[in-house]
């Protein structure tokens, strides 16, 4: 059949327009996409480092803070660690027999001892606030004159718990003669946290003996006793005392009572804990302090 000339020129022309226009569409969507693209990198590239003046301080001050936190927990940890160490070392040697003549102090840190001798439970403290078994109560101090001399070593007998009426001082029984006591050589802490007065403190002003204290310090009990001692003018101007404690032991005969000693390293995993969540506060700082102070212009 004889095809129309003018229709066939129709046709192609009409394919012809139709084709840019498809072109035109995927070359306008290439475009955007681009735009977009550039856009993004411009606004990446856009982002800078400024410091301000505010969170910087704030860096400046937290971060050392923190680490110096952690470190303090961390050297905590530390001494409990050392200690435990020369404990579980001194704890297989030979106990030593503590004699009148004065001793070094660091050298029976953590030694077992025996030692023989009289109480003396007229200058006999409880140390108060005493927790045994999540019950309260006071730990019984009493000098020991040792055998052979004039010198003494407070010895720790164990816990006893506090009367309902906390007002009130439990009494204590004290062996008569002499005793043979065994136990292990502490050397007490002079740094601690006190309450208002402590009775101890008060008991070298007056001529009456305080039977209940706070916290323990020899040097303090040592020079308390004298001064009460010369105020009984009984002729004593020096109250000779060994500069360790001693921790009665569990199988001591001697009059001990609750004896259930804490390890050095007690807890020691809480101060581990501890400076390792400083640290992390300190970290986290430096990456606030970053994420802050990136900023687009």
């Amino acid at each position: 059949m004889p095809i129309n000339t003018r229709t066939m020129t129709s046709l192609n022309m009409a394919d012809s327009s139709a084709k840019p226009r498809a072109g035109q569409a995927d070359y306008a969507r290439a475009g955007s996409a681009e735009a977009n693209a550039g856009d993004g990198a411009h606004g990446r590239a856009g982002r800078r480092f400024a410091p301000r003046l505010l969170p910087t301080l704030a860096a400046a001050l937290l971060v050392p803070l923190f680490v110096a936190l952690g470190q303090w927990q961390w050297g905590k940890a530390s001494v409990k660690g050392d200690r435990q160490a020369l404990l579980d070392t001194r704890s297989a040697e030979a106990p030593v027999h503590l004699a009148a003549t004065p001793v070094d102090a660091a050298a029976l840190r953590y030694r077992r001892i025996v030692v023989r001798g009289v109480w003396e439970p007229q200058r006999q403290i409880l140390i108060d606030n005493r927790i045994y078994r999540e019950r309260a109560g006071y730990h019984v101090l009493t000098p020991l004159r040792i055998e052979g001399g004039a010198t003494r070593v407070l010895v720790n007998r164990g816990w006893i718990p506090a009367l309902p009426e906390h007002s009130r001082v439990p009494v204590v029984d004290t062996p008569a003669g002499p005793v043979d006591v065994s136990g292990l050589a502490i050397v007490p802490s002079a740094r601690f946290f006190t309450l208002g007065a402590d009775a101890g403190s008060a008991a070298g002003t007056g001529t009456q003996w305080q039977t209940v204290w706070q916290n323990l310090d020899l040097a303090r009990y040592r020079a308390v006793v004298e001064a009460l001692e010369a105020n009984e003018a009984n002729g004593a101007d020096n109250f000779a005392l060994q500069p360790v404690v001693v921790l009665m032991a569990p199988d001591s005969a001697g009059g001990g009572f609750a004896r259930e000693w804490p390890r050095p390293d007690e807890r020691i995993e809480r101060h581990l804990g501890y400076a390792l969540q400083w640290w992390s506060f300190a970290a986290t700082t430096v990456l606030i302090w970053l994420f802050v102070n990136f900023r687009r212009p």
